[in-house]
C-alpha cells in the first residue's frame, strides 16, 4: 500500500501488472468511464465494495483503500498485504 502524492494522500494498492493484463484482456468491456471497473475486496476479515482504475501511466490498476478500511484492519503504508478480489 503506498499514498498518492497528491493533495488528500490517498491510499492505493497496485495490482501486479500481470494479473492487471489479465482483467484488461479479458475484462476490458466492463470498464466504466476512467477505466473504473466495479469490484469486490477482502483483506483478512474486511470485505467491502469498490472499484479499481486503470493508470495508464504504470499500466496497471489501482485500488484505493479507504481510511474506514485502513483504520479496521490496521493497515499501514509498505504493509505486505493478501487481497482477493473479485469483479
Amino acid at each position: 500500500m503506498w499514498i498518492h502524492p497528491s493533495e488528500g494522500g490517498w491510499h492505493f494498492v497496485s495490482l501486479p501488472k500481470n494479473i492487471a493484463k489479465e482483467i484488461r484482456n479479458n475484462l476490458k468491456a466492463q470498464e466504466e468511464a476512467w477505466g473504473r471497473m466495479k469490484a469486490s475486496v477482502q483483506i483478512d476479515e474486511l470485505l467491502w465494495k469498490t472499484a479499481i482504475w486503470f493508470d495508464t501511466k504504470e499500466d496497471t490498476y489501482l485500488l484505493p483503500i479507504k481510511a474506514e478500511i485502513r483504520k479496521k484492519g490496521h493497515l499501514k503504508v509498505n504493509d505486505s498485504l493478501i487481497i482477493h478480489l473479485w469483479l
